[in-house]
């Protein structure tokens, strides 16, 4: 049924005037609207411009009109005709063409009613020009479009609620954290979405909000906890912003879930622990390699005064001469065991022994790079990776890699710390011999030429608090693995250490 009325047409069918002091619907239009009268019977049709130039004067019959018509809207135009006997009326939008290249929305709105001398049915009513709104729904129909592909998209739980508490809207991605679907959430109430003791309080947290209208959380982004609908209970980040309509208030929220993002600091944390004591038990190793080294010598010549010394008591005649050589000889033996479990201890740590598994150096270097670059984004350092992924596995102990790699990372930074320039660039790149070869180049001071040589030796340093063991673990790890390192000067400023693994081949 039209929403039209018979009493805004007169006799003629014609659209009544607004006085100039009743506000009219149309007052605001650049146009009035038009009228209309139609013989369903005979389509025979009298109808007024809306504009000089709307209505052609030959355009007398509904055939006539329908030709004006789009394409697309004929069909449900004529349907609308047909049924406006049954209707008792129309109301019906379409485009129509007026000659130019630009379609019109039309809106015809007629009631049906008896025409003298025969009151023989016939639709009275108006039509209107509704382009401007037709544009202004499409304008919103795209950008409700894209609202709602945002929500789909965005990684970020959204979750809109009244000032009631009261889920208005549900994003996927709520969906998917939660657990509920959009249609079984909106209209609930959003303290489902919370476990004890939040749930029973939340109502409370509103009403308190509302009274004094401190903001707790609002503006403010804050680590909660979450409930899924399984019952599963999960760390979250919650901000929430509060937007006003009229006296009316709603409640957006951003959800992110932090449980991959506690894991992975676990996992962090674990491994920075990990390396730290492999760390500390390799320069251990070091450091008792270099004290079998030096010891191995004064053991051996207190060994040998010790047997010097037993030959020259032996011409003596003190009867208290045995218990003395007897004294000398266990001292003997006792330096002799000495430097052998030195030189064990040393043989061990040449030897280097790891537990060794195919590995992706790739995955080893992004590892590496969060312990080992921390702040080097504070600093400004440009990072540059460029991995050959047809070198990317290789057979090492995963944390004595990462314990290389972290320490040349570390001493990049320091190298740049004080430079204008401030990039890091790491690459692997495949060798002929069935190594890989990975390089670590800064744009740091470099080194003195004369220094080179002696960057690897165990307690040489270039820094004033440096203790000179970093790059002598590195050193023992790489060549326990088959590798070797070296350092050089880059052309450019700066300097590249190069190291070289075993590479495992994927044929």
């Amino acid at each position: 049924m039209s929403d039209c009325d018979d009493n805004d047409l007169d006799a003629r069918g014609h659209h009544r005037r607004a006085p100039s002091d009743v506000a009219s619907p149309f007052r605001a239009r650049t146009f009035d609207p038009g009228s209309f009268t139609l013989d369903p019977a005979t389509g025979e049709l009298s109808w007024s411009e809306l504009t000089p130039g709307t209505r052609p004067p030959e355009v007398t019959t509904l055939d006539a009109v329908q030709s004006m018509v789009h394409a697309d809207d004929r069909e449900a135009l004529a349907r609308a005709i047909a049924q406006a006997p049954q209707q008792r009326g129309l109301d019906i939008s379409f485009r129509l063409s007026t000659g130019n290249a630009a379609w019109r929305w039309i809106r015809a709105c007629a009631r049906l009613a008896g025409a003298p001398p025969d009151n023989a049915p016939q639709l009275r009513g108006i039509y209107l020009d509704i382009s401007t709104e037709k544009r202004l729904e499409e304008a919103l129909r795209i950008r409700e479009r894209h609202l709602r592909s945002i929500l789909q998209t965005i990684p970020d739980a959204m979750i809109v609620i009244d000032r009631h508490g009261t889920i208005l809207l549900f994003s996927t991605a709520a969906e998917r954290l939660f657990g509920y679907p959009a249609q079984e959430a909106i209209g609930q109430d959003i303290s489902m979405l919370m476990p004890e003791p939040d749930r029973s309080r939340h109502s409370s947290y509103i009403a308190g909000y509302h009274s004094t209208r401190h903001p707790h959380i609002i503006g403010i982004g804050r680590i909660v906890t979450g409930q899924r609908r399984d019952g599963t209970v999960f760390p979250m980040h919650l901000s929430i912003g509060e937007m006003h309509s009229g006296a009316d208030s709603c409640f957006t929220g951003f959800v992110r879930d932090l449980t991959e993002h506690q894991q992975t600091q676990a996992r962090l944390q674990a491994l920075q622990a990990e390396l730290v004591h492999v760390s500390r038990l390799t320069a251990m190793g070091e450091m008792a390699s270099a004290l079998a080294h030096e010891l191995n010598q004064p053991l051996a010549a207190i060994s040998n005064y010790m047997k010097g010394s037993r030959r020259l008591l032996a011409d003596s005649e003190d009867p208290g001469i045995i218990r003395i050589a007897h004294a000398m000889d266990r001292a003997s033996e006792q330096a002799l065991r000495a430097g052998q479990i030195i030189r064990r201890l040393r043989d061990f740590v040449a030897r280097g022994e790891s537990e060794r598994r195919v590995e992706s150096l790739s995955l080893l270097i992004e590892e590496a790079s969060v312990l080992g670059l921390a702040g080097a984004h504070e600093q400004n350092v440009q990072l540059h990776f460029h991995l050959d992924p047809e070198a990317d596995l290789a057979l090492v102990d995963r944390v004595q890699i990462e314990q290389v790699l972290v320490n040349l990372f570390r001493n990049a930074l320091e190298a740049m710390e004080h430079t204008p320039r401030r990039e890091l660039t790491v690459t692997t790149a495949p060798s002929g011999d069935d190594m890989t070869v990975i390089r670590v180049c800064d744009s740091g001071v470099g080194f003195e030429d004369d220094v080179l040589p002696s960057l690897f030796q165990t307690f040489f340093t270039t820094k004033e608090t440096g203790m000179g063991i970093g790059l002598s673990i590195s050193r023992s790890i790489i060549e326990a693995h088959g590798g070797r390192i070296w350092a050089e000067n880059t052309p450019s400023g700066g300097a590249t250490f190069v190291f070289t693994l075993p590479a495992v081949i994927d044929r």
